[in-house]
């Protein structure tokens, strides 16, 4: 294993560039609610990154997320991530509660 000039074996940039910082993309538009989706309580988030928009469906008790896709448009986004959500939870057994 080779050493630095330093002698570390690693070394980390501590400072970025004006040019690195400027081409970094920040989320736009974002949105969380919360929403019944095939019986199980789901939050759904939405937010712009770029061009493109993200969704994800996560379970609201444990936080699992269930699904996710990306669109041209917030409608586009959300609704593919509804319809794998819906797929997913559909095949998903309910033991009762006695």
């Amino acid at each position: 294993m080779g050493h630095g000039p330093s002698g570390e074996t690693w070394s980390v940039q501590r400072w970025r560039s004006r040019s690195q910082v400027s081409n970094l993309k920040y989320p736009e538009d974002y949105s969380r609610r919360q929403q019944e989706v095939a019986g199980w309580p789901c939050t759904i988030e939405t937010y712009k990154l770029g061009d493109i928009y993200h969704c994800t469906i996560a379970n609201v008790d444990p936080g699992a997320r269930i699904a996710r896709a990306d669109g041209s448009t917030r409608e586009v986004a959300e609704a593919q991530a509804l319809e794998k959500a819906a797929r997913y939870l559909g095949q998903t057994r309910r033991f009762p509660v006695d």
